[in-house]
């Protein structure tokens, strides 16, 4: 919170544009810095109102030193001929606490003003209401000034005391042990008052760097959840399009074709029976992932390799393409094989959606330590309600490329190609 403040009111006070006919009203922005401060009860109302209660209780505190007779503390360096009466002092230290009352508006020019009224009271009644004030501002100064203007206040502050020390020695005529002990009192007091400032304000700049690496490292932290959530949500689009999609479009493909034609009891009976398995096929898929994300381990499909090709082409064949098959009987790593599958898998599943009765050429051959798929199908016609979105070839294409493979996917002459090639060794 008053990391916050203080930097709203540098923000606002940056030296030197600081102007008296500044027109956002003073008096509101001022309560609501003091507002955010505020706790509760007599402190909230005096936090409040500080900014006023503070200049009264030094122009009271001016009155009380005058009714008193304090006079003359700074006599040394009077230019008056005689005495004059204490309540004289209040001719510089009132108007010194009116101008205390700008001091958030501009406190640069303030205490400027301050400084002067001060320098005029040692030259002359030698009160001690313009001290009260000027330390009070400069307070205020060093506390909202950058660094830059803090050092040129230290500089300013220097070259005051060795200006009061020189003029004790020289015009007061003062032994130099009391001209050096009356530097040193001014040292102590504007010193003291300097470093007071500049260890608050430090401390605040501190706790507002903490604060702002901590919103930093949780802003960090939630986008790092973010991130996982995302990749969570990429793996199990990938796993139920591979394990469950190709499925229920099967089992749909099947129906289809089973409508579309005259009744056949044996022809529907098998339909029906390829539907029945793609339908269990789908369940143990979703009954596997089920039970992977509930207990939090395990694999959500056991990895597909070459020998499941037969299956997927046989399945294919029953939807009605005219498939041809050629591979060797090399085997590969497990990543490899099982991108393999589910190559041709999506893309015969495409040719099925999009090309029905397409004449459909699955080679798979390696050479130069990589292994290259190519699915390539001839004529067909697609199905209606069959239409894609494009995600399983998007996966597929992401898949390959994490392999550090290419892929390629687009139309040629009379038909579709799908063509990869992955490297015999790849990185896990």
């Amino acid at each position: 919170m008053m990391a916050s403040t203080q930097e709203r009111i540098r923000r606002r006070l940056q030296w030197p544009l600081i102007l008296w006919s500044d027109a956002t009203p003073r008096t509101t922005w001022l309560h609501e810095v003091m507002q955010e401060q505020a706790s509760g009860g007599l402190d909230a109302w005096y936090r409040r109102w500080r900014w006023v209660l503070d200049p009264i209780a030094m122009a009271l505190l001016s009155v009380v030193m005058a009714a008193f007779g304090f006079r003359g503390i700074w006599g040394s360096y009077s230019l008056l001929p005689v005495d004059v009466s204490p309540w004289w002092a209040l001719v510089l230290a009132l108007p010194a606490c009116g101008l205390a009352l700008l001091k958030h508006r501009a406190p640069m020019l303030v205490l400027t003003a301050v400084a002067v009224l001060f320098a005029i009271d040692i030259l002359t009644v030698g009160g001690v209401g313009t001290l009260v004030v000027l330390l009070d501002v400069l307070w205020l100064a060093v506390f909202v000034a950058s660094p830059r203007v803090r050092r040129t206040l230290l500089l300013l502050l220097g070259a005051s005391i060795i200006a009061l020390f020189a003029a004790a020695l020289v015009v007061a005529e003062l032994p130099f042990a009391i001209a050096f002990l009356i530097a040193i009192q001014f040292g102590a007091i504007f010193g003291t008052d300097y470093w007071w400032a500049v260890a608050v304000a430090q401390a605040n700049e501190l706790a507002d760097l903490h604060r702002q690496r901590a919103e930093a490292a949780e802003h960090e932290s939630e986008r790092d959840r973010t991130e996982a959530v995302n990749r969570e949500r990429e793996m199990m689009a990938r796993e139920l399009h591979d394990a469950v999609a190709g499925h229920v479009l099967a089992m749909a493909i099947r129906a289809e074709a089973a409508l579309s034609t005259s009744p056949d009891e044996t022809a529907d009976r098998a339909a029906l029976q390829a539907v029945r398995d793609a339908g269990l096929d789908a369940h143990t898929a979703l009954r596997t992932m089920i039970s992977v994300l509930r207990g939090g381990g395990g694999e959500l499909a056991a990895a597909p390799r070459l020998e499941d090709l037969d299956g997927v082409i046989t399945e294919a064949r029953r939807t009605g393409l005219e498939v041809t098959e050629t591979r060797s009987d090399e085997r590969f790593s497990v990543v490899v094989e099982q991108t393999l599958v589910r190559i041709v898998r999506e893309s015969l599943a495409n040719c099925v959606r999009h090309a029905a009765g397409a004449k459909v050429d699955v080679v798979i051959a390696h050479a130069d330590g990589s292994v290259g798929v190519s699915v390539e199908s001839r004529g067909g016609s697609p199905r209606a309600h069959a239409a894609g979105n494009g995600w399983g070839l998007s996966m597929l294409n992401e898949r390959v490329r994490a392999l550090e493979g290419t892929f390629h996917a687009g139309p040629v002459d009379g038909g579709w190609s799908v063509h990869a090639e992955l490297p015999l060794t790849v990185r896990t």
